[in-house]
């Protein structure tokens, strides 16, 4: 009996340290092709594991919207003018950003395979796609056309081809960036005597997040949960640090040990990316992670630096950008998860609890 009680805590003990098994997670890195130049630019990526963003085209003569699928890189083509990008890629594959109309004009576009469509202005020359949800509703924003007052730069909403303006007439300067499935948009707006502050829409209400105790704050992304992401700067200090709002409270997501941050995007789990002193970053709970340290040694030998991660999916893949210290290229990155690698101390705490049971066992049996 006394053996069998001892069995059974020791079963109790390993199911308890397999139960609770942290795991280190790995990553695979790829750096993403150009399209003959020698730049190449991550925006995002959506659940699928596609990446958008641009390139420039050999000899870097113009940069054209790319999406980057596997081992495919397809230049998504400009409508007119040397100059594309994209912005955000939803599950479905639908692309949006902005492309040249002719002149120094360019307007918010959205790509359906290599068919791009012009999403017009609020009247004047210039407009940009930022985030589409996987409902199709884009976030960006547009010029006003100027005339007859003060140019004015406005969050706006698309829904199709038919665009609404986010906020009042009271603002000057306004910009979308990021989008959920809810229909939730972020980004900032200023009115006249204000700072720039990070801003949630709700339909065309505006709520401002505030700061962290600094001037200025800006919001960059938002998950299917509300929670917000970006930057404020800090009470009486100019540099600025990554930032979690939930509703209007908002966290001090701290840095690699440097002076600033910034948060671009939070995925469904609430795991966040962005880029501290120099180094793309990923906030894990609140664990602070480098992940420029993840990167193979060979790359790292070749001079590849993992400066920014601009976006996470669902899967916890992060797209991101990286430049070369020896060839000054700048190129795109996707970092894949690979097998969850159980942490050394794991594998310690679970073998010292079964020696401990066993210890009990023999002691229990020279008892009899």
């Amino acid at each position: 009996m006394k053996i069998r009680i001892c069995s059974q805590i020791a079963i109790a003990i390993s199911s308890l340290a397999f139960g609770g098994l942290a795991c280190a997670t790995s990553y695979s890195t790829t750096l993403l092709d150009t399209l003959g130049g020698t730049i190449a630019v991550a925006k995002a990526i959506n659940n699928v594991g596609q990446v958008v963003g641009y390139s420039y085209t050999a000899g870097d003569a113009s940069r054209h919207a790319t999406l980057w699928s596997g081992a495919i890189t397809t230049d998504l083509s400009t409508p007119s003018g040397p100059i594309s990008m994209a912005n955000s890629i939803n599950d479905a594959g639908q692309v949006v950003g902005y492309a040249g109309t002719g002149g120094s004009d360019y307007h918010a576009m959205l790509w359906n395979g290599t068919i791009a469509t012009d999403l017009g202005t609020l009247g004047g020359s210039h407009s940009d796609a930022n985030s589409i949800n996987n409902s199709g509703q884009i976030a960006g924003w547009a010029f006003t056309s100027g005339y007859g007052e003060p140019l004015k730069r406005y969050a706006t909403l698309w829904n199709s081809t038919v665009i609404k303006v986010l906020g009042s007439s009271s603002v000057l300067d306004g910009q979308a960036f990021g989008l959920n499935d809810a229909g939730q948009v972020v980004g900032y707006s200023r009115t006249a005597g204000s700072a720039v502050h990070a801003t949630i829409w709700n339909g065309t209400g505006a709520t401002d997040l505030g700061t962290l105790g600094g001037t200025t704050s800006m919001a960059f992304g938002v998950n299917n949960a509300g929670q917000v992401v970006g930057y404020s700067q800090i009470t009486g200090d100019t540099a600025v640090h990554a930032t979690l709002w939930n509703g209007t409270v908002a966290t001090d997501l701290g840095t690699l040990g440097g002076a600033s941050s910034e948060a671009y995007a939070i995925n469904t789990s609430g795991q966040i990316v962005g880029y501290s002193d120099g180094h793309a970053t990923l906030w894990n709970g609140t664990t602070v992670i480098d992940l420029h340290s993840y990167l193979d040694a060979s790359l790292v030998k070749a001079g590849w630096v993992l400066w920014s991660a601009v976006d996470i999916n669902d899967a916890g893949w992060i797209a991101g950008n990286a430049y070369n210290t020896v060839t000054q290229e700048s190129r795109g990155f996707l970092m894949a998860v690979t097998n969850p690698v159980p942490e050394p101390q794991t594998y310690a705490l679970m073998l010292a609890g079964l020696g401990l049971v066993a210890g009990i066992a023999r002691r229990r049996i020279k008892q009899q």
